[in-house]
């Protein structure tokens, strides 16, 4: 019986499937005041990232806008942090962790 090998496509979709379910898992236990800590540290310099914080820059949205524009699930969030391709926004080397508490802090943010 001759049997075909999985193309590189599907195993690559296999693979993004397997992390998604991971990072969904991570999310349930994400650290909210760890993410918060990462957001001031990284992020609170262009981003406006919670209540109290009174300035950011103009041309890029605060936590809230982004967790009310509704584009911005969990995966995606998360798969942006891992990589960004925003030419203005540094790749900030974050581990899974580190990006399952951000995006979760971000993700708690606004009403």
């Amino acid at each position: 019986m001759l049997t075909t090998l999985p193309s590189a496509r599907t195993k690559a979709l296999q693979v993004a499937a397997v992390f998604l379910l991971l990072l969904g898992d991570q999310s349930s236990a994400a650290d909210l005041a760890h993410g918060r800590a990462i957001a001031n540290r990284w992020c609170s310099e262009c981003h406006v990232t919670g209540p109290g914080q009174q300035r950011g820059s103009d041309n890029v949205p605060t936590f809230s806008e982004m967790k009310k524009s509704g584009k911005l699930d969990a995966a995606r969030l998360s798969t942006f942090l891992s990589a960004p391709q925003h030419s203005r926004m540094p790749d900030l080397s974050l581990t899974r962790a580190e990006i399952s508490d951000l995006a979760a802090y971000i993700k708690s943010q606004g009403h």
